[in-house]
């Protein structure tokens, strides 16, 4: 007999909450957690893992998926760290009329992580980078790679040129937690904020101005002095 359609969506719930609380977990360790049978458990993962929910890494364990980071993303449009960077995003266009965005890491581990765009303030140009909230990017060859693997160069951002789009160039700069302990420095920042224009838009001197200007922005949303 098969079970109720709302007990099927407390045990799918019911693991995926296992999860995401451990991070990274093996179909045994998240069985014995959640007390379900190994068959249980791994059919209601595997229709997690469909629906982008949960991932399974080249180890075997499951990691939360890019479509929880994405609704996650969505559900923090009015939290804290949005409404903070509100007003710096804002400046950014003001200044440099380009879209400015704030992003925060998703997933790692696998060679397939990619970051999401929680928020943005879009430019005043007629062209312009339209909005991506709530989109993820791939890491590897963007400025929020680098920035997110806490490599930043002394300058305070970091440049890409058709890193995600042709014709496209991104400039990022790191926001770390305030308070954060060592480990989560050496791991890099989980948050960041970035101008995308048009490439034919930009030149050395523009990239530099904007540069400037998107690392200062960053610090003063960390609270620390210019010039620091």
């Amino acid at each position: 007999m098969a079970e109720p359609a709302t007990r099927t969506v407390e045990r799918a719930l019911q693991l995926l909450g296992a999860v995401c609380e451990a991070g990274a977990v093996s179909l045994a360790e998240v069985s014995r957690e959640t007390e379900l049978s190994a068959s249980t458990a791994l059919r209601l993962l595997r229709t997690l893992e469909n629906s982008g929910f949960v991932r399974k890494d080249e180890e075997g364990e499951y990691r939360p998926g890019l479509r929880l980071v994405q609704l996650g993303a969505q559900a923090l449009s009015h939290e804290s760290l949005i409404h903070l960077a509100a007003p710096a995003l804002q400046r950014l266009v003001e200044a440099t009329g380009e879209s400015a965005y704030l992003s925060v890491r998703g997933h790692q581990g696998t060679g397939n992580d990619h970051a999401v765009y929680l928020a943005i303030a879009e430019g005043t140009h007629s062209v312009r980078h339209a909005s991506w909230v709530g989109r993820s990017v791939p890491l590897s060859g963007s400025s929020l790679g680098v920035v997110f693997a806490g490599k930043t160069p002394e300058s305070g951002y970091v440049v890409s040129d058709k890193g995600v789009e042709l014709d496209v160039t991104a400039i990022a700069a790191p926001l770390r937690q305030l308070g954060a302990t060592d480990a989560a420095v050496d791991e890099g920042p989980l948050a960041a904020i970035s101008v995308v224009a048009p490439s034919y838009r930009m030149n050395p001197a523009e990239i530099q101005r904007i540069g400037d200007l998107v690392a200062a922005e960053a610090r003063a949303l960390l609270g620390i002095p210019a010039g620091s």
